[in-house]
């Protein structure tokens, strides 16, 4: 039971704070992505909790930054693409992928991806008594 709790708990919290981003920077969001974005902060947290918090920070960023990157895209090309509800598009963004990904949101995704798996390591720590991350850089 704790381990869902912990679940729902990480999921709801990435959800909120990715839906409250694109609301304070774009204007509005759409439930896709709270969806998307409480999978992402799952992620940090669990890719973590895996390796023991072992891996360097820059890794950890690198692997959760493709995570990010893969999610956008399949949630992009379902809900842009095959639902066509229109979401987002990156086609006037240089270096995108069919409008659904781009480096330069991918870049700035992955600062977040940074304060994501800190908040992760050090929430499951201290409110479900996960191990205690040792971040290092390298």
């Amino acid at each position: 039971m704790k381990r869902i709790s912990e679940y729902l708990f990480i999921w709801a919290l990435g959800g909120i704070i990715y839906y409250t981003i694109e609301v304070v920077f774009r204007g509005f969001s759409h439930w896709s992505m709270f969806v998307l974005g409480g999978f992402c902060l799952l992620f940090f947290g669990w890719q973590g909790l895996m390796q023991k918090w072992q891996d360097p920070l820059w890794l950890q960023v690198l692997r959760c930054t493709l995570f990010v990157g893969a999610g956008e895209f399949i949630t992009g090309m379902i809900v842009n693409k095959w639902m066509k509800w229109n979401v987002w598009d990156y086609t006037n963004q240089p270096l995108q992928l069919f409008g659904q990904v781009c480096v330069p949101f991918l870049i700035l995704f992955s600062g977040l991806c940074a304060l994501g798996i800190l908040m992760s390591g050090y929430l499951l720590h201290w409110i479900y008594g996960e191990e205690k991350p040792h971040f290092h850089v390298l």
